[in-house]
């Protein structure tokens, strides 16, 4: 069940490393994210190759971006996966994807992500969705609960509404502490976020619905009426059809994406 590709390397807590190292999973895994030669294939921290492997088998080429060097130094003089990986040395949060896009191909993405740095990268990755096939990411568990979550719900917040203006979120594995070498001391799980094709609810300026959902989660136990004091009118309230009474954790994508353009287009009439 377990294999030893850990020895030799320790893992490092600023990277915030845990080695997937349970074939059960990882096969599990490596069927959901389906490799294909069709899209450009890219993996964000493959650590020791415990998914990078698998997914090598099944394609040509594969992209990876890993901040690690010595684990750079490893992939980069590995027997079986040295011709077929692309390596990019650096922060996945800074690095720039549109670099990788290649002519009528979209980019599937996955990954094991470190979970201090999973919710800005999400962020970081929307920039590119346009490029984006699909992105299978795993997880703290907690985190992809807040990605999936809807309103009236204790875990649908900025991130969610965020996340699924640009995608549809899904569950698909809860992967347990002992699949890890070390284990993490939380649980994990896989999700699935696939960018939309056309946006169900167009927004005019992303910036704006930005602004709006950290206003309005940043205190979630206030009404709109308060957290948008200045911003919004009861007038204006009922030309969009919502209760200013409500708190942030009732309103849908869809009513953030009309707050945002609403706000927008009376900033520029």
């Amino acid at each position: 069940m377990s294999n030893k590709k850990h020895l030799g390397h320790q893992a490092r807590k600023r990277f915030g490393q845990n080695f997937l190292n349970d074939d059960y999973i990882i096969n599990k895994i490596v069927t959901s994210i389906a490799p294909s030669n069709k899209h450009t294939m890219v993996e964000i921290g493959p650590g020791l190759g415990a998914l990078t492997e698998p997914v090598c088998e099944q394609i040509h080429k594969l992209h990876v971006v890993e901040l690690d060097r010595d684990l750079v130094e490893r992939l980069e003089s590995h027997p079986v996966l040295q011709n077929k990986l692309s390596i990019h040395q650096g922060d996945a949060l800074k690095f720039d994807f549109s670099q990788l896009i290649e002519a009528n191909k979209k980019m599937r993405i996955f990954g094991n992500l470190p979970y201090n740095i999973s919710t800005p990268l999400m962020f970081h990755l929307f920039n590119f969705v346009e490029h984006i096939d699909s992105m299978y990411f795993m997880l703290q568990r907690e985190v992809v609960l807040r990605l999936c979550a809807g309103p009236n719900h204790k875990n649908y917040g900025r991130l969610s509404v965020m996340a699924q203006y640009y995608c549809q979120a899904v569950p698909v594995l809860e992967v347990p502490p002992e699949s890890f070498v070390p284990p993490p001391k939380v649980e994990s799980a896989i999700v699935c976020l696939t960018p939309y094709k056309e946006h169900p609810f167009p927004c005019d300026h992303i910036e704006t619905l930005q602004q709006v959902t950290t206003r309005a989660f940043h205190m979630r136990r206030k009404t709109l009426r308060n957290n948008f004091k200045g911003m919004l009118s009861d007038e204006d309230y009922q030309q969009l059809n919502i209760d200013p009474t409500w708190r942030a954790e009732q309103i849908s994508v869809q009513h953030y994406v009309a707050i945002a353009n609403y706000i927008y287009r009376k900033k520029n009439i």
